[in-house]
């Protein structure tokens, strides 16, 4: 899926490894998630793990009500750059990142009861200098709607999340709201049926809360998908357990908006055709970065183009990049004049940044590939 046309960008003048991505059809992503927001009375947040482009926080934050983090290097960069509100989830937190990340957030959300209780200490001191500070459990309604287990967070054995059977009620004094996340990158259908699924377990929970956070991986932003539904349902369920909505869309800002430039650096062959590229798998691209088929296939594009794909497809390892991604961006796809570098992806010596780039390990179409030539990957 891409709402800009990059054919005709000169991969010849950018820096690679680098990003491009379209500001026009950021906006256009954003708009929409506002106007859900408007409509439903919910409030959106930017999932930082999934877009992270500080230098587009300006924008981001016209349109949304904040940023969502799984730690404390995000919450740093929410609160810093994007302002608005700060929730922060962890599978677990350290001591000394909790006492920093109470100093930042707005909402911290928990994964356990037992690191709830164990923190009461630092979260009463937090609540003492910090009297807006919310907190929230991350509930398993124990639904799945992921194809792939391994990006199933309600999976059997799932780390992420307390069933309602390790739910301690009694240990619910100060928590104001539930949060949970069953999705990747779908639509309205599968957050219905998980919602169904949450009423029917914690329902009787829902009423003593002040919100409920929705989770992330609603491709809200595409083409097709159920705004109406979605809006409906939202003020439903405001309504009939008086809580306020929280959503967290990660791809849905960025969705169609960008391509990654990587150079080939290498030819090999060991058993099969290998590219090696000077960009590599990290963070959250799991679907690249696991041993595993991605969730869908990437395209690619390159200098050298050709009318028909070859016989024999490389495959794609990634080189380590320590110099860290460039980003530049465009007007609508077309390159302008001295196109404008969003400098290195690491930057400063406390903030820590994360670094997102693609590897694919399906066999995909890269024509009379050479060592030298640039591609593109759509994003």
């Amino acid at each position: 899926m891409q709402f800009t046309d990059f054919s005709k960008l000169d991969l010849s003048r950018l820096p690679t490894p680098c990003f491009v991505v379209d500001e026009v059809a950021i906006e256009r992503n954003l708009r929409i998630l506002r106007q859900v927001a408007d409509a439903s009375g919910a409030k959106v947040l930017s999932a930082l793990k999934a877009f992270s482009m500080w230098r587009l926080a300006p924008l981001v934050s016209r349109y949304l009500d904040g940023t969502c983090a799984s730690g404390l290097h995000e919450a740093r960069l929410g609160s810093e750059y994007y302002g608005g509100e700060v929730h922060v989830f962890s599978a677990a937190y350290s001591e000394a990142s909790l006492a920093e990340i109470l100093l930042l957030a707005d909402h911290v959300v928990f994964n356990s009861c037992s690191q709830w209780v164990r923190f009461q200490p630092l979260i009463t001191a937090a609540r003492a200098s910090r009297p807006q500070l919310q907190f929230g459990l991350r509930i398993n309604p124990e639904h799945s709607e992921g194809a792939v287990p391994i990006y199933d967070p309600c999976a059997p054995g799932s780390r992420l999340g307390i069933p309602l059977s390790q739910l301690d009620e009694a240990a619910l004094d100060g928590i104001s709201g539930l949060h949970f996340h069953t999705l990747c990158e779908q639509d309205f259908p599968p957050l219905q049926r998980t919602l169904d699924a949450v009423e029917e377990k914690f329902g009787h929970l829902l009423g003593r809360m002040a919100w409920v956070n929705f989770g992330g991986g609603h491709h809200i932003s595409r083409p097709g998908y159920q705004v109406a539904d979605l809006v409906a349902r939202i003020r439903d369920f405001s309504a009939k357990y008086k809580v306020q909505v929280y959503l967290e869309p990660g791809e849905a800002v960025a969705i169609g908006s960008g391509v990654l430039i990587a150079q080939v650096l290498d030819l090999t062959w060991s058993g099969l055709n290998q590219a090696i590229l000077d960009t590599s798998a990290t963070c959250h691209a799991g679907h690249a970065g696991n041993a595993l088929p991605p969730r869908h296939p990437r395209r690619w594009r390159s200098r050298r183009t050709a009318p028909h794909l070859p016989a024999r497809r490389p495959h794609l390892p990634g080189g380590r990049c320590d110099r860290g991604l460039q980003f530049c961006r465009t007007a609508a796809g077309r390159p302008a004049p001295g196109i404008r570098g969003y400098g290195p992806l690491h930057h400063g010596k406390d903030l820590h940044l994360q670094r997102y780039a693609v590897a694919v390990h399906r066999p995909v179409e890269l024509p009379h590939r050479s060592a030298g030539d640039r591609a593109g990957v759509r994003l």
